[in-house]
């Protein structure tokens, strides 16, 4: 299945209501699970972003809704790219014409 990352910045409104965090996590894993996705791992980080997201799902549209749902909220603004791990790049690397 493929895997995305994404990568999230609290608004002004999020890091106000930081607190909440652990409730908007489960209910963000409840809407993603309703889209097929799933949130395989969470990290807390510092830097340009707050929240770094690894997602499984079966389609970029899907992960297009669910970033659109849970930015519409709020709380995150998110960047989301494709990731392909390392077997997956060798082989469309090797591949290539």
């Amino acid at each position: 299945m493929p895997t995305f990352i994404s990568m999230l910045s609290w608004t002004d409104q999020g890091i106000r209501s930081v607190k909440d965090t652990p409730k908007r996590v489960q209910a963000a894993k409840d809407a993603a699970k309703k889209l097929g996705i799933e949130i395989k791992q969470l990290f807390l980080t510092n830097g340009e972003f707050d929240i770094l997201s690894i997602l499984e799902a079966p389609n970029g549209d899907n992960v297009a809704k669910f970033a659109i749902m849970i930015g519409g909220q709020g709380n995150v603004r998110t960047r989301t790219v494709r990731a392909w791990p390392e077997s997956e790049m060798i082989k469309l690397i090797s591949e290539l014409p």
